[in-house]
């Protein structure tokens, strides 16, 4: 696609600002904008990342199956998503060593950009879908292996704060360049602000599977919230969040140091039916996950692009912020230095949005996906 440019004129997200004109792309790489005079129609906007995802489009990312990871990344590839990480469910640390070592050729040729365990260091008061029983404290001799094992492929972890050796763990990845998520905790403040201290980073899904918010013990919340060393990942749809939370933690966490997270399984994309997130059976029904035969949310069935489109109609935010959380921001967490922006030398990964957010076409590495 060499000198190829886009053809409409367009309000293309910088992080300069909005700029009106055409994106100039050589290869794979963004070359340029040409500036141009006329009414622009509708947005172009760098390729969304998404850092936490299970699936999608009936492909797991967290079964162990490389083709079925191929797939997910297809899918949401095709709804905007041109970076994925794979997040893996809490499993023994055998099927997670086996699945890690599946996945590092996918990261290796870009088709994912990392691994993501979500567990098994986390709190079994606030696992969530997770399965209780093989949840356990964090082991640097597991992480270790597992970090070896991937070869630059492991990109973040999340742990409970408040389990035994939770903090050398925390300690123990920020050394080796993985970033540490706390999530899926009932730390108390302290607990909390201790991980911080140690290396935590990010909040994983923030609200969601930890401990409320009380006036007198307040929990994790306010203090990850509170922290510029954190960036707080939200699932933005109405299932995980009130509309009012999402503003709540946009207008106090900013986009600077906000990602919007898909956390999507299996079913995103498809019909109500029955699933598998790891190895709970989930049911979905009007778009809501839940493990089957309980109410405990199991992911989400939305696309990052979903997320966009909540965090500007139901939570007032602009499309140049949220164009912000669900590019700029999560790849700048996981140090992803050629994706997330619109400009010379990166990707030439875009989407280009009507006037009224719909989805016209996506561009990947300089090409464009089949939508």
């Amino acid at each position: 696609m060499d000198g190829v440019m886009l053809p409409a004129i367009g309000r293309i997200v910088t992080p300069d600002g909005v700029v009106n004109g055409t994106l100039i792309v050589e290869g794979d790489r963004f070359e340029g904008i040409l500036e141009r005079e006329g009414d622009p129609t509708g947005w172009v906007l760098p390729g969304f990342v998404d850092v936490h995802c299970h699936g999608g489009g009936g492909y797991s990312l967290a079964n162990g199956d490389a083709d079925s990871a191929k797939g997910a990344a297809g899918f949401h590839a095709s709804r905007g998503t041109t970076t994925l990480v794979a997040s893996l469910v809490s499993s023994t640390h055998e099927f997670l060593l086996e699945t890690t070592r599946a996945l590092k050729p996918l990261v290796e040729e870009g088709t994912l950009a990392g691994v993501h365990f979500e567990g098994p260091y986390i709190s079994a008061a606030k696992c969530g879908a997770h399965r209780t029983d093989v949840l356990r404290d964090p082991d640097i001799g597991e992480l270790t292996e597992l970090i070896e094992a991937g070869e630059g492929a492991v990109k973040m972890v999340t742990i409970a704060p408040e389990l035994d050796g939770a903090i050398a763990a925390i300690e123990f990845l920020d050394q080796r360049g993985v970033v540490p998520a706390i999530g899926h905790t009932n730390a108390s403040y302290e607990q909390t602000t201790a991980g911080i201290d140690a290396g935590a980073q990010a909040a994983t899904h923030l609200f969601n599977a930890m401990r409320a918010f009380n006036h007198r013990e307040p929990g994790p919340i306010p203090a990850l919230l509170d922290d510029e060393r954190i960036f707080s990942e939200i699932i933005a749809d109405p299932v995980h969040l009130h509309p009012g939370t999402m503003r709540f933690a946009f207008d106090t966490s900013l986009p600077a140091w906000t990602l919007l997270v898909s956390d999507a399984m299996d079913a995103a994309g498809l019909a109500d039916g029955h699933y598998m997130l790891g190895r709970h059976e989930v049911e979905v029904v009007g778009g809501v996950a839940t493990v089957a035969g309980t109410d405990v949310i199991a992911g989400s069935t939305i696309t990052l692009l979903d997320a966009f489109r909540n965090t500007v109609r139901l939570a007032g935010q602009s499309v140049e912020a949220a164009s912000q959380m669900a590019s700029a921001t999560p790849a700048e967490l996981l140090g992803l230095n050629d994706v997330g922006t619109i400009e010379t030398g990166k990707f030439a990964d875009a989407v280009v949005l009507d006037d009224d957010l719909n989805l016209v076409s996506v561009m990947r590495r300089g090409a464009w996906l089949q939508v």
